[in-house]
């Protein structure tokens, strides 16, 4: 359908059957596979309506099963059956409509139903046609098979987040439910994924260019991943001089992670060490800040705070208006911390 530019349209195992008695050769080896005596023949006739008429039998090939049925009408494709159920997986960036792609408007555009959690959906105009399901923090799992069945239904089905979908979000628990339930329904659907602006690419371009060279992203939450597997990324990170971009730094239970994460990383880079904190990126009370990796404290960050943590080449670089800009030099021959030596 797509090579040829036409519209592909299906039925349900129902309305096929009750064509039944219009089939050249209903089959029950066909019945108890698929529910129905017949596909072909049986969606050529339920496509052409009550008047419609057979004009070619049922063909088989290796791949497929062909028939051909005589409207007395023109037809109106989107009035015949369902379209594939479509999910797509939006990120909307920081927050920002600015920030958001034009790919995620559009497909936000064409969305019969978009589904998350309550807080983004909060971030969208409101606007008449898809609907909206919304969910409280937490419940990600539920909030994905429910996208998933919807989109099941022939829907287009919108599953938003914030930042990149594909960044600590929700794009990698769909493919994780869909390879865990192996549901047929779910496996035929659509599914694309519109990237988005992530937290740590909002946090340097505010900061300067802290991301100018090698790079990497850790969560400090221990909810789904052992704090030892967190710890060794650390080590490894801190061994390599990579910019370390920490995500999910504290929460109001977890306050040892980051001193913990500071601490290794002293032992491989100097305590002048740029490091920026990035708060509420996008929204109204957003702030950033430039500090040093001997000074990074536990309590100037919370929960929507982000923290980048400069490589030993990482700048600090003081600006004539009193603000302080960021940057790491794109090659290994920098001549270091300046920040350090000052």
């Amino acid at each position: 359908a797509g090579a040829l530019g036409v519209p592909l349209r299906f039925f349900d195992a129902d309305t096929l059957e009750r064509e039944t008695h219009r089939l050249s050769q209903p089959s029950e080896v066909v019945f108890r596979a698929v529910g129905c005596h017949g596909v072909a023949e049986g969606a050529a006739l339920a496509a052409a309506g009550e008047d419609g008429t057979l004009v070619l039998t049922k063909r088989k090939s290796a791949r497929a099963t062909c028939a051909v049925a005589r409207a007395p009408a023109v037809l109106d494709a989107a009035a015949i059956g369902r379209p594939r159920g479509r999910l797509s997986l939006v990120g909307l960036g920081p927050g920002r409509a600015d920030w958001r792609s034009p790919e995620a408007d559009a497909l936000l555009a064409t969305a019969d139903d978009i589904v998350g959690y309550d807080g983004y959906l909060a971030l969208l105009p409101d606007r008449p046609g898809p609907v909206r399901h919304g969910y409280p923090l937490g419940q990600e799992r539920d909030r994905v098979a429910h996208a998933l069945t919807l989109a099941a239904e022939g829907r287009h089905v919108a599953l938003i987040c914030s930042g990149d979908a594909g960044v600590y979000a929700m794009a990698s628990l769909a493919f994780e439910l869909l390879d865990e339930t192996r549901d047929p329904a779910w496996d035929r659907l659509a599914i694309d994924v519109a990237p988005g602006i992530t937290a740590m690419q909002a946090a340097a371009a505010r900061a300067g260019a802290p991301l100018g060279h090698d790079f990497c992203a850790i969560s400090l939450s221990d909810l789904m991943t052992p704090w030892p597997a967190i710890e060794r990324r650390i080590e490894a990170a801190a061994a390599g001089d990579f910019v370390c971009a920490f995500y999910n730094p504290v929460s109001l239970r977890r306050r040892t992670q980051l001193p913990r994460a500071r601490e290794i990383l002293l032992r491989h880079r100097p305590p002048g060490t740029p490091v920026v904190l990035a708060r509420n990126l996008g929204r109204a009370d957003e702030t950033v800040r430039v500090t040093d990796l001997a000074n990074l404290n536990v309590d100037d960050v919370d929960m929507l705070t982000l923290v980048i943590v400069g490589a030993s080449t990482t700048v600090a670089l003081p600006r004539s208006d009193g603000s302080t800009r960021v940057y790491t030099p794109r090659g290994y021959g920098a001549a270091g911390n300046r920040a350090d030596t000052a």
